[in-house]
């Protein structure tokens, strides 16, 4: 096997690979583990999930063994956790770091996998599996002047490893999404002066992050077991609290007493305090006034309040944003908020930036400008299968998976939460550790079967394709111009192309499949150019 990543998905797939006896090689880019946590080291770098959920749980040692120090675990303590996780079972050793893959080909002669690496190595395999992430390749806007700019110029998602003084300079930082959000009160701090240029406004809700009480951790610690199951058994895979009533048959005095007490407890479940506010465009605004009330309360100048303020887009359709004092920054004398929709930037300047009628001085600047998502790594290596199709070529209209997991002729080919499965609207542990072992234990069928080749049948990739988008037409989230619908790349098809049905709900089609025979897969036997006998191909009709 070549995995490539070697982040969550790609370290759990290694170990999961390798304790069934299997020979495989990790390729990663960096010049260590930790994927998404290696590389976005910018400061205030935080998981919106809180720590003791957001962690592996095929070892009950490993939960033992490691303790968690905050609500919200910082990028340092995740990436010390991953690293643990690497030498604890001894991942390293079938790692190759700091190489970046070239190019991915399938030969139907040999029914393998030839991966190819930008310094020239290449590894043949029967299976190449990508765990790449969705939020891995950074998008950087293409705007005039970028290159005359004489002071440094960062991106949040490709950090130093070193620490950035930027005591006493004047910061630009374009964007406000979530790691803009987090950033911004740390860099406010030691800035003489910031300057956020944000294009959209998003809702904040505050983490309320602390330390952890040992008698807290003890007590996960003893019912993780059980936890877990109940975790993966929930309807959004996850320990969030769901209200099971919608928001308009409440009165405006429960209404706002449900909100402010998920404001007071923070975190991603303000947003299912009702059970429509993603569903229905009139609960949605109680949720979305409520947050536009807290914004007027702390924000003293009601300028910077209403350019704080979002109105094109439903709350949760865009990443609802975790935070600590982030409206809070925006009372500070050395803080400026510039909406560059009504004062568009003009180009970089070698100083600074030029905006429509302005001319603003800068020592250094800093993108906050998010990923191309989901299928932005993938895009970036050259990925050909049957016929010496690229996947660039087949994902032209849309990126189609069937699951999530497989792309229709490109045989022996998985990807861990690839487009079209519930990815990142679920926490991301759990589902990259249902892709892992749903994968595991096909790879290990097909090896017990002497089962060549698996690959999605074009008709089972259509019908799941359909399914994914009708499901989340039921939504709001189609409504917003956001990352999850490519809106934040230009040029990029328009389209959302993540499973909204929920944790369970998916893992119901998953067992499904697995149980009538891998429905709406081919299989084929090296020593037959058909389905093999053991495995007919099925309809893989989506049920309602």
């Amino acid at each position: 096997m070549v995995i490539v990543g070697a982040g969550f998905a790609g370290l759990y797939m290694l170990q999961k690979l390798r304790t069934a006896g299997l020979r495989c090689v990790v390729i990663e880019a960096g010049d260590d583990v930790g994927g998404t946590w290696y590389w976005n080291r910018y400061p205030g770098a935080r998981c919106d999930v809180e720590s003791v959920h957001y962690s592996y749980s095929f070892s009950a040692e490993l939960d033992q063994e490691w303790t968690w120090t905050e609500r919200y675990a910082g990028q340092p303590e995740i990436l010390r956790y991953l690293q643990h996780v690497a030498d604890r079972f001894d991942l390293r050793r079938d790692i190759q770091f700091s190489t970046r893959v070239a190019s991915a080909a399938f030969d139907e002669g040999t029914l393998r996998w030839d991966v190819t690496t930008k310094t020239g190595d290449t590894y043949n395999a029967r299976f190449c599996i990508m765990a790449t992430g969705c939020l891995s390749t950074i998008n950087r806007p293409d705007i005039a002047g970028c290159a005359d700019f004489q002071g440094p110029i960062y991106h949040t998602g490709n950090w130093p490893h070193e620490k950035v003084d930027f005591t006493g300079l004047r910061v630009g930082i374009i964007g406000t999404g979530s790691s803009a959000c987090q950033a911004i009160p740390l860099l406010a701090n030691e800035a003489r002066e910031l300057i956020v240029l944000q294009r959209t406004p998003n809702h904040c809700v505050p983490a309320h992050n602390h330390p952890l009480p040992q008698d807290y951790v003890e007590h996960i610690k003893s019912r993780y077991p059980k936890l877990r199951r109940k975790w993966r058994e929930s309807e959004a895979g996850s320990n969030y609290p769901i209200g099971n009533r919608s928001a308009l048959e409440v009165t405006p005095h429960e209404l706002d007493l449900t909100y402010q007490y998920r404001w007071d407890v923070g975190g991603i479940p303000f947003l299912t305090a009702f059970d429509d506010i993603l569903l229905d465009a009139a609960a949605n605004a109680t949720a979305a006034n409520f947050v536009t009330r807290k914004i007027g309360d702390i924000v003293i100048d009601p300028e910077a309040a209403r350019r704080l303020t979002p109105t094109h887009h439903p709350i949760g359709a865009k990443r609802i944003c975790i935070v600590t004092d982030y409206y809070e920054t925006f009372n500070r004398d050395n803080v400026r908020l510039i909406s560059v929709r009504e004062t568009p930037i003009e180009r970089i300047l070698p100083g600074g930036i030029a905006l429509v009628g302005e001319h603003i001085p800068l020592d250094a600047l800093i993108f906050a400008t998010g990923f191309d998502t989901m299928t932005g790594s993938l895009m970036a290596m050259d990925i050909r299968g049957r016929r010496g199709t690229p996947l660039r070529e087949a994902w032209a209209d849309e990126p189609a998976t069937y699951l999530g997991l497989m792309v229709a002729d490109f045989p022996n080919m998985f990807l861990i939460t690839g487009p079209g499965s519930p990815s990142v609207l679920s926490v991301m542990t759990m589902t990259i550790e249902q892709h892992v072992e749903w994968i595991a234990e096909c790879i290990d069928t097909l090896e017990r079967e002497g089962v060549d080749v698996i690959e999605a049948s074009p008709e089972a990739q259509r019908e799941w394709t359909d399914h994914v988008h009708a499901v989340a037409n039921q939504t709001l989230y189609p409504a917003a111009n956001t990352w999850y619908t490519n809106a934040n790349i230009e040029g990029k098809r328009r389209g959302f192309n993540i499973y909204v049905g929920g944790y369970r709900d998916y893992d119901q089609h998953l067992e499904r499949v697995r149980r009538e025979r891998y429905a709406g897969f081919i299989l084929t036997s090296q020593r037959h150019s058909e389905p093999a006998s053991q495995f007919p191909e099925r309809s893989a009709a989506i049920p309602n």
